[in-house]
């Protein structure tokens, strides 16, 4: 079953290099979005040096490595799962020999794979010819970073999983998933880092699985998290990927009993 897992990993990979065309536009768009936010908040910072506790250079990499970070754990599974549930699909699922909520993380997976490989990385490289980007020379910031960065994929298509599911239930959840991947982006962290929110609203975000996707490996990446207090933010991770086993486990078991399809 272990060796099924990896050839859907490696079936996603390679259906993902079918779509050159976008591989190579989102390489462009992606590096337009990181200069568009380098000069707004350049502009933001003007004559100060310290803002939210980062400096205008832990700013310029917190933002690069946040959205080719993004191209990473973004996958679009959600809409995936309820297309599948809205066309009855997803009734053969429940007779094949394996996990449907395994299958389709290892489907993201493939996904995220390739745009690390193929995006992430050589627009990184991009981005640090055209912005003032600080890389970190600790080998062992990249690799918690690293680490950081799996478990914010796995987050991710946690909630994406759960959100998408949710079809069994509402039959149409389309603006479940757009108010979802708004509230993503923004609590993240990817639009605004955590700490220029407010005192209540950065308490009340403590309290949210987003900072774990976005903020937290941005933190370490730039330097804002060091020493000890980057194992915590680490295990604030892993106990939310634990956590959100559980929505998880009960939804998919209660939509197994709700499955109809629309239309015949």
């Amino acid at each position: 079953m272990f060796s099924a897992y990896l050839d859907i990993i490696r079936i996603r990979f390679l259906m993902m290099l079918a779509y050159r065309v976008n591989y190579y536009s989102g390489i462009i768009i992606y590096a337009l979005n990181i200069g568009a936010y380098y000069f707004l908040w350049k502009a933001i910072y003007g004559t100060k040096e310290l803002l939210g506790g980062m400096t205008v250079t832990q700013m310029t990499t917190y933002v690069a490595v946040s959205w080719m970070a993004r191209a990473f754990y973004f996958n679009n599974l959600d809409r995936e799962i309820a297309s599948e549930i809205k066309d009855g699909s997803v009734a053969i699922q429940f007779i094949r020999p394996y996990n449907y909520i395994v299958v389709k993380m290892m489907q993201g997976l493939g996904e995220g794979l390739f745009r690390f490989f193929l995006f992430s990385v050589p627009g990184m490289v991009i981005v640090a010819f055209l912005f003032p980007v600080q890389l970190p020379s600790d080998p062992l910031t990249w690799l918690i970073f690293l680490a950081m960065l799996f478990f914010s994929f796995l987050i991710n298509t946690q909630i994406n999983i759960i959100t998408g599911l949710f079809a069994f239930f509402l039959e149409n959840n389309e603006g479940m998933m757009r108010m979802k991947r708004v509230t993503v982006d923004l609590f993240s962290g990817l639009v605004v880092p955590m700490s220029f929110f407010p005192g209540w609203a950065q308490d009340l975000m403590n309290l949210l699985p987003f900072p774990a996707i976005t903020y937290l490996p941005g933190s370490v990446f730039t330097g804002k998290v060091a020493g000890s207090a980057v194992y915590n933010v680490f295990a604030v991770q892993m106990i939310w990927f634990v956590l959100l086993i559980v929505p998880l486990y009960v939804l998919w078991r209660g939509a197994r009993t709700r499955l109809f399809v629309q239309g015949g």
